[in-house]
C-alpha cells in the first residue's frame, strides 16, 4: 500500500487541545498475509493552537500489523513518535491505527479516535 495527499477533517476535529483543519500523509507499507507488515506511516495534522497559532502536529509511525479488507479498505497498526509542534518534548511509544481508503482515513492515536477525513488530493494505493 502506498499513498501521499492531503485529506480535511470535518468541523470540531481536535488532538489534544489543538482544533485540526485537515492532514498531509505519506506511507509506504507491505502487509504480508499473516497480519505482520512492515513500512512507515507520516502525517502532519494542520492545526490551529488555543491562541489562534498555526500548530501542526507530526505524526511518525513504524507499521508492525495490517490487514486488507474485502471492500478494498486497509488498517494498519504499529508505534508512533507524535510531535505537538509546540516546542514541548516528543511524546514517543503511542500506539496508533489507520483505517484508508482511496477516499478516507481514520487515525487512532493512543485512544484517540480523530474523525475520518476525507482524501481531497494525491492517492492512496491499496493492493
Amino acid at each position: 500500500m502506498t499513498g501521499a495527499g492531503e485529506a480535511i477533517f470535518p468541523g470540531g476535529a481536535t488532538f489534544n487541545g489543538v482544533s485540526l483543519s485537515g492532514l498531509t500523509l505519506g506511507q509506504g507499507v507491505s502487509i504480508a498475509q499473516d497480519g505482520s507488515a512492515t513500512g512507515q506511516f507520516h502525517a502532519v495534522l494542520l492545526g490551529t493552537s488555543l491562541l489562534w497559532a498555526r500548530q501542526d502536529v507530526i505524526v511518525e509511525g513504524a507499521v508492525r500489523n495490517g490487514s486488507v479488507a474485502g471492500d478494498g479498505s486497509a488498517t494498519l497498526g504499529g508505534i508512533a513518535t507524535v510531535d505537538m509542534g509546540d516546542g514541548t518534548l516528543l511524546l514517543p511509544g503511542v500506539p496508533f491505527t489507520v483505517t484508508t481508503s482511496a477516499a478516507s482515513l481514520a487515525l487512532i492515536l493512543d485512544t484517540v479516535a480523530l474523525p475520518t477525513a476525507t482524501v481531497t488530493a494525491g492517492s492512496i494505493t491499496i493492493e
